[in-house]
């Protein structure tokens, strides 16, 4: 019985590009008295990973918390395996507004003390009392009231890229850093003021909104489903935005553009830009903003100093890091002194640039590949490939990719073709098709569609 990841993260990458299937990125969560959430985590993974979902999901005895990737294709299955809990019939699902089928490339469930790390003694209040949700036209009625204090519940490198306009950011770097500090920077309002809080998915403000309320603030309201809920919302109903610039996620996009607008700046020149990296030094993992120029003159390092420990031998590099307490720490805090540029606290709601056009590094070189069949044979006389298509189409004019163990990666623009014997434009899943390559094809060779 497989209850833990079998493959490598560029393993699963790789069979993602040949399935050419497209993923949903969706996270939800769910407050719920679960009496063993180990069973619970071990069954999760049985039901999920049949279909190929992947993710990161937090469970405890208070309920679940879960960022995923499915195949579009078991989306409804997916949501058997949750509607079978009566804690999770009728679960908001919050699908993520920009698409990556790369967002997760494993299927990691860990048993936590709590699903949101938020320091209190649920134990004091009662975390039922919760604030009123609002959705997005509600939400943005209510920012108009001169009575409202709106509050990112967000952690600063979250909120440094995208934030509503006039919200209080505070410079935390945990969850619960920031409660008491909000507690005791509204203490004067608690009656006569609308405290309106969001985060990221509205988990956060599910049991902070509660919290307050305990405190002593009369009106208190929620972003229902958070700035990702936000995002759909206001794009189906053509509403305004008031959330400007980039959402901060917690999988491999890193970020979700909402608006065009770019607010924040590279940590290393200063030059507007919204895209986050980690120091690829992996004894640092520094979590950084780096535009593309910077990207390639600093090799992804966040310094000098750990651009010349990458060019160390390994081995000097994992003497260096013995000791060190990063590991697996993919998200570490963003401040360094290194980083000129990097702005938390009070932020800004001007923008200091709108969205290139153009495609970035990012895009560049992010190519998808499309498994189409496998190779048959090879007339070597004649320099013939020949290939069964078993998945899609392929067509004149497309590019084609083939790969092997010995082959390497060979790419051409397919030109001409003969399927099942005659001159066509066009193969489909059971033809066999057979075309001029300049290079010697093997059996263990695979057919990829360039995308």
């Amino acid at each position: 019985m497989q209850l833990y990841n079998t493959l490598s993260a560029e393993e699963r990458a790789e069979l993602i590009d040949q399935a050419g299937k497209q993923r949903l990125t969706l996270s939800f969560y769910a407050y719920a008295k679960i009496e063993d959430p180990q069973q619970f985590r071990n069954d999760l993974f049985l039901a999920w990973n049949p279909l190929d979902a992947l993710g990161r999901i937090y469970v405890a005895h208070e309920g679940i918390n879960a960022q995923m990737s499915v195949p579009a294709d078991n989306f409804e299955a997916f949501r058997d395996t949750l509607e079978s809990y009566d804690f999770m019939q009728g679960i908001r699902l919050n699908v993520a507004v920009e698409q990556d089928d790369h967002s997760f490339l494993k299927l990691t469930i860990k048993v936590r003390h709590k699903i949101v790390a938020d320091g209190l003694n649920d134990a004091t209040f009662d975390v039922t009392k919760k604030g009123i949700h609002l959705k997005a036209k509600e939400f943005n009625e209510i920012l108009e009231d001169p009575n409202t204090i709106v509050v990112d519940f967000r952690n600063h490198y979250e909120s440094e890229v995208g934030h509503f306009k006039g919200a209080i950011t505070p410079d935390v770097e945990t969850f619960r850093e920031s409660l008491p500090i909000i507690n005791e920077q509204l203490k004067d309002f608690k009656e006569t003021k609308n405290l309106v809080m969001y985060c990221t998915g509205g988990i956060r403000c599910e049991k902070a909104s509660a919290y307050y309320k305990h405190q002593g603030f009369k009106n208190v309201y929620q972003l229902e489903g958070g700035i990702i809920n936000y995002a759909k919302q206001i794009k189906e109903e053509g509403l305004e935005s008031k959330f400007i610039g980039k959402n901060f996620v917690f999988d491999n996009r890193l970020g979700e553009r909402i608006t065009e607008d770019i607010i924040s700046q590279c940590h290393q020149c200063g030059k507007p830009c919204d895209n986050h990296t980690n120091c690829v030094n992996d004894g640092c993992h520094l979590l950084f903003i780096q535009c593309d120029e910077c990207k390639a003159a600093m090799e992804n390092c966040c310094s000098t100093e750990c651009q010349e420990v990458i060019h160390l031998p390994l081995a000097e590099q994992v003497k260096l890091r013995k000791g060190k307490q990063v590991g697996n720490k993919v998200f570490r805090k963003g401040k360094s002194e290194k980083l000129k540029f990097k702005h938390s606290g009070v932020l800004s709601d001007a923008s200091l640039d709108v969205v290139s056009k153009t495609k970035t590094i990012r895009e560049k070189i992010k190519v998808k590949k499309v498994l189409l069949g496998k190779a048959e044979h090879y007339f070597v006389k004649a320099q013939v490939a020949q290939f069964l298509i078993e998945n899609q189409e392929l067509n004149i004019g497309d590019k084609i990719l083939i790969s092997g163990p010995t082959t390497g990666n060979e790419e051409l623009l397919l030109e001409k073709m003969l399927v099942n014997g005659k001159e066509v434009a066009q193969a489909k899943s059971g033809d066999k098709v057979t075309f001029q390559v300049p290079f010697r094809v093997r059996l263990s060779d695979k057919l990829f569609k360039m995308k």
